[in-house]
């Protein structure tokens, strides 16, 4: 009876410790889905940022 009771809490921690592992990989596929995504708006949009920036630099300076 306690052995089963103990086999049964081995299996029980066993799954435990798979899950976490596998609901690791899901998060680490995630975050590098999403920095992949950032990545490319960013040099997508890259041009237009800077040119915001330098209007804005420049605007700042004529004020000075």
């Amino acid at each position: 009876m306690i052995n089963k009771v103990i086999i049964r809490a081995k299996t029980a921690l066993r799954r435990l410790k798979s899950k976490k592992g596998q609901t690791l990989v899901e998060y680490a596929l995630i975050l590098a889905f999403i920095s992949v995504v950032a990545i490319s708006v960013l040099i997508a949009l890259g041009n237009q940022v800077t040119k915001v920036f330098s209007s804005i630099n420049s605007q700042l300076a004529a004020s000075h």
